[in-house]
């Protein structure tokens, strides 16, 4: 059955399940943070959208782990249809001509759920936009007193959260892509990249409205963004490594196979970058060795990320209490990715071990930007 890529029917009705969505939490925000400051309660909405947002990097995992990620084909709705429910007919006929294919009842709810909560957290962003603007001072008001002792802490611009408002509009526009170019690996690193992008922007505005500076050298810092710089290329090392199904493509560690330890690879087609799915660089079938050469330069990152996380640690246990907790901090994320990348390979790859991979991933980088702000 052919379907349009693009049908703006349902789209009202997915911002309206949004909306729903994200008023939840901001009820729940609201009744807690009424004593609060204005610059209190935008931290209070800016750390919840962050959190919400790691929720939701680590169910777009899932739906991809899941073979879902076509459980819909079109964009933005399932058949031009709301909800899966409405679209039963179209889903069952997919399912009986393909019972194992991308589109089952499953798979479809897996992505219209992965859509609805997206349009929650786009919905949270497009508050916390509006709340910036209206709470941020003129210049000619006096700014608001902060309690006793607590020196002035300055009001986080509200171009931050614009920022993240467009960021998180070109997030969905490569969801879309997504499903239009029917899983195409390039766009779907760019999808995962956009995503951790976002906590990024949610974390470095969540230290701006509860300052709490970080004296590091100016070594430290340089060796804290040259981490923050690694670990990004390393992240988008591991989405094409995910989005090219080469997590297997190694069965063994330290070695690739039994025996070998720098087996046969293909770094032609492996990183041709503008292809389909499964496709090498002269248009045929992606060879094997093309998804061990992904799989190796995986590894080789991983062991330079790490070495690098080490020396910084190390680093920053020497530099004093306050920064010894930062190093602390690190090595626990880093333990915790050297473990869940292991169990993707000893386990064959179970979905817990890489959502808990993909997991670390977002953790390690929204530490480093912890760490960042405060150091500015």
């Amino acid at each position: 059955m052919t379907v349009a890529a693009y049908d703006l029917s349902p789209v009202w009705q997915l911002l309206g399940f949004g909306a729903l969505l994200g008023a939840g939490p901001l009820l729940w925000l609201r009744l807690r943070s009424r004593a609060a400051t204005k610059q209190g309660r935008l931290r209070a909405l800016t750390l919840l959208t962050l959190f919400l947002t790691f929720d939701l990097i680590l169910f777009g995992a899932f739906t991809r782990l899941s073979d879902s990620g076509l459980g819909c084909p079109d964009w933005p709705g399932c058949y031009a249809q709301s909800n899966p429910l409405a679209a039963h007919a179209h889903i069952e006929a997919a399912q009986q001509a393909m019972p194992t294919g991308p589109v089952t009842h499953g798979k479809a709810w897996v992505e219209m759920v992965h859509r609805y909560l997206a349009s929650g957290v786009g919905f949270l962003i497009l508050v916390l936009c509006v709340m910036s603007w209206r709470n941020a001072a003129p210049r000619s008001r006096v700014r608001e007193r902060p309690p006793e002792g607590a020196g002035a802490a300055p009001a986080v611009s509200p171009w931050w959260a614009t920022v993240t408002l467009v960021w998180v509009c070109l997030q969905g526009a490569f969801g879309a892509l997504t499903v239009t170019m029917k899983l195409f690996p390039a766009i779907v690193t760019l999808h995962l990249l956009c995503g951790l992008g976002l906590l990024v922007l949610l974390a470095w505005q969540a230290q701006g409205y509860e300052p709490r500076p970080l004296g590091l050298s100016a070594g430290l810092r340089a060796g804290a963004w040259g981490l923050f710089a690694l670990t990004i290329a390393q992240i988008a090392l591991g989405g094409w490594v995910s989005t090219n199904y080469a997590v297997l493509a190694c069965d063994a560690f330290p070695q690739c196979h039994a025996g070998q330890w720098w087996p046969e690879m293909d770094f032609e087609h492996g990183f041709t970058i503008w292809r389909a799915l499964g496709v090498g660089a002269d248009g045929g079938w992606l060879p094997f060795a093309a998804l061990t050469a992904i799989h190796m330069t995986h590894r080789v990152g991983a062991a330079i990320v790490f070495g690098a996380l080490a020396l910084l640690s190390w680093r920053l246990w020497r530099a004093g209490p306050e920064a010894r907790v930062w190093a602390v901090r690190l090595l626990l994320v880093a333990g915790w990715q050297l473990a869940s990348g292991l169990s993707n390979i000893v386990l064959d790859w179970p979905i817990v071990a890489a959502l808990a991979h993909t997991g670390g991933a977002a953790m390690l980088l929204t530490v480093l930007s912890f760490l960042l702000a405060r150091a500015r």
